[in-house]
């Protein structure tokens, strides 16, 4: 496990050892961390990652260049990075076209992160557990989650001196209330991910995930749980905040573990929906599922 700091020049950004850069949600009690919600394309969210002391910020799958700096313009930040969950074009394709305009606004060159080649403009492939830093105060953690596609990686954040309260970027490998499809992987593979890695955070944890498909997949987990109160509960509270126009994310592991299926392929109601005694088979089952609902 490699230790690395971001720092900037006015031209370029010294790598030292290996880099990256995070930061935390509204409404955690963190004052040197912040999350900027950002809305793109139909359905996808992209994130602004900020060190609230240094004002220095990385873009989570800034698929839409132009609101990225906007947001950054508006905030007074720096932008030093970008954090690629995946190569696919609606998280990846428009990292070439943030470089290139910061580094007109700027001079500076951004660093862009990810677990892929295939991953457009990548300057640094990361690897499974290791640990960057952005400036003096936040840790993260890359989680390789091969399925959805084979070099997919969630950011796990926390701050360096309080390790309790964390949240971690997900991409396309777990949406709230549900998962990615398993484009270049395996029942097993997401059953890693999910019950092996994510689950393992803290319960605090707040999930930022990539796509608003929040109801729809809450509505397939009735079709599995149809008993499941708590998914009940939080469906209405998410068909609520829709109608208003308000984003569902963030939400924690510890919803997720409530009410998400692919989460709770190891309970006996899931594994007697999907009529086997093997989580990862009911893994298969339930995904199959998902896909003709």
């Amino acid at each position: 496990m490699f230790q690395a700091i971001l720092r900037y020049s006015a031209k370029y950004c010294l790598l030292l050892s290996r880099v990256l850069l995070s930061s935390v949600p509204t409404g955690l009690p963190h004052s040197v961390m912040e999350i900027i919600t950002l809305s793109a394309w139909s359905d996808n969210y992209m994130y602004i990652l900020v060190d609230k002391t240094s004002k220095v910020c990385a873009a989570v799958d800034p698929v839409e260049p132009d609101k990225i700096l906007a947001a950054v313009k508006q905030h007074q930040l720096r932008l030093s990075s970008i954090l690629t969950t995946h190569h696919h074009s609606d998280h990846a394709s428009g990292n070439k076209d943030l470089v290139n305009k910061w580094k007109q606004i700027s001079g500076e060159n951004i660093c862009v992160f990810g677990g892929d080649k295939r991953i457009d403009a990548l300057t640094n492939l990361v690897s499974d557990g290791e640990t960057l830093k952005l400036g003096d105060n936040l840790d993260i953690n890359c989680l390789t989650t091969p399925c959805h596609t084979t070099g997919h990686v969630c950011y796990y954040v926390t701050d360096a001196k309080d390790k309790g309260n964390g949240v971690v970027f997900t991409g396309d490998t777990l949406f709230l209330g549900g998962c990615g499809r398993f484009f270049e992987g395996s029942p097993e593979q997401m059953y890693s991910a999910l019950v092996g890695k994510l689950s393992k955070l803290p319960p605090s944890t707040k999930v930022y995930c990539g796509h608003e498909y929040t109801v729809k997949n809450l509505e397939f987990g009735l079709t599995v749980e149809p008993n499941n109160s708590s998914t009940k509960q939080r469906l209405e509270k998410a068909k609520k905040m829709r109608e208003q126009g308000e984003p569902t994310v963030p939400g924690t592991i510890e919803e997720e573990l409530l009410t998400n299926p692919f989460m709770r392929v190891e309970k006996d109601d899931v594994l007697a929906h999907a009529k086997t005694k093997d989580p990862i088979e009911a893994m298969r089952v339930i995904r199959q599922e998902k896909d003709r609902f």
